[in-house]
């Protein structure tokens, strides 16, 4: 899957499948976005390769106060994707808007509906939790045991 900015300075790849979906309706991705909800696919760091520009990490507040490292376009801003403090720079969480076939990448979970705005409606069976999850509990086996090799390989 390729993706790029608006203004298209910086272009990437991810060479491997997402391994799970967010699509997070906490207020401070509302905020972040200035939208409902924020659509995040999670990839290990390692599958996702810039082939064009170089991206401006900033680092932002989070609810659990630990922060997290966006990756802006230097140019146009625009969000492309996030590191957040649990695993660090191990793992992105790539802005699903940014790939050029968003369509390919549908959530796996809704999370943090407790402050899901009241007109968002959810489609009928999707998961969907008031906060966070256990991934053990929703996440499909090959995706935890690529996460499982990737902090095996780093502790």
């Amino acid at each position: 899957m390729q993706g790029h900015c608006t203004c298209g300075d910086i272009r990437y790849r991810l060479t491997d499948r997402p391994l799970f979906t967010h699509c997070c309706h906490c207020r401070w991705c509302q905020r972040e976005t200035g939208s409902a909800f924020v659509l995040n696919a999670l990839i290990e760091t390692a599958c996702l390769e810039v082939t064009e520009g170089s991206t401006e990490a900033v680092e932002t507040p989070s609810e659990s106060g630990r922060g997290q490292i966006i990756h802006r376009c230097p140019r146009c801003r625009v969000a492309l994707w996030s590191h957040y403090s649990g695993a660090g720079a191990l793992f992105a969480f790539v802005r699903v808007g940014t790939l050029e076939d968003p369509d390919r990448v549908p959530p796996d979970i809704h999370i943090f509906t407790a402050s899901k705005l009241p007109w968002v409606v959810l489609p009928p069976g999707a998961p969907a939790m008031e906060a966070f999850y256990r991934r053990s509990e929703h996440w499909p086996d090959w995706a935890l045991a690529r996460r499982e090799a990737v902090l095996a390989h780093h502790m």
